[in-house]
């Protein structure tokens, strides 16, 4: 009986085995946006397609994640969307209890800038009224795979050529892939230059799916 329970605890390991890794972590909130290639995983993860395709498969050994081939490219996504909650609810208790990890965030977020404390329902209703423009910043093809409903699609890279297409007298609630992702921050910042109202959303898809809100697939 005491071999079972500790083979019983060694099978639960395993999971933290496979996330124990800050890239392997990455790369799951990366496919929290949607299905991808390695070389897509690689280059927005900033490492080797080898390194990638390593840390791939070690999550894949814990059923974290799926893969399928399709000609010469091989494609991951989660295995299921309760490992993007895993990964939400790993990461706030992080926040919630690391105070290096508090004083990080900080250093590179303008709270002034975030919408605490604000009924993420409210946004729903005033996006749905055009009180509110909700922009998503992600890549065109994250967009597509998961986002917030009434969001609009607008790379962070196509912002700045593509600025007329916002109006100027209703304010932007800008988002991207959660607390760590910058892009919405440097889409406000950019926004608050030319003069619109722009604030930044943490709440990625994950997030937001997380608190049990509605997401359009």
């Amino acid at each position: 009986m005491k071999e079972l329970k500790t083979r019983l605890y060694e099978q639960v390991a395993r999971i933290g085995k496979a996330i124990s890794s800050p890239k392997r972590l990455e790369l799951v909130e990366l496919l929290c946006q949607g299905e991808k290639t390695v070389e897509t995983l690689a280059a927005q993860a900033d490492i080797s397609v080898k390194l990638a395709s390593a840390h791939l498969k070690e999550l894949r050994l814990a059923r974290l994640v799926d893969a399928r081939k399709e000609g010469k490219y091989v494609f991951y996504r989660l295995a299921d969307t309760s490992v993007a909650d895993l990964w939400v609810t790993l990461r706030s208790e992080a926040e919630e209890r690391l105070v290096e990890l508090q004083m990080a965030l900080a250093s590179i977020t303008d709270h002034a800038d975030e919408l605490q404390g604000v009924d993420r329902g409210d946004i729903l209703h005033r996006a749905a009224a055009g009180e509110v423009v909700v922009l998503d910043v992600r890549p065109q093809e994250e967009f597509a795979s998961a986002h917030l409903p009434h969001a609009r699609s607008l790379p962070v890279d196509e912002l700045k050529k593509r600025l007329a297409e916002l109006p100027k007298n209703v304010p932007v609630v800008a988002y991207c892939r959660g607390p760590f992702c910058l892009m919405a921050k440097d889409a406000v910042e950019l926004l608050r230059k030319k003069g619109y109202q722009a604030f930044h959303l943490t709440d990625g898809v994950a997030e937001w799916r997380a608190r049990g809100l509605p997401v359009v697939e």
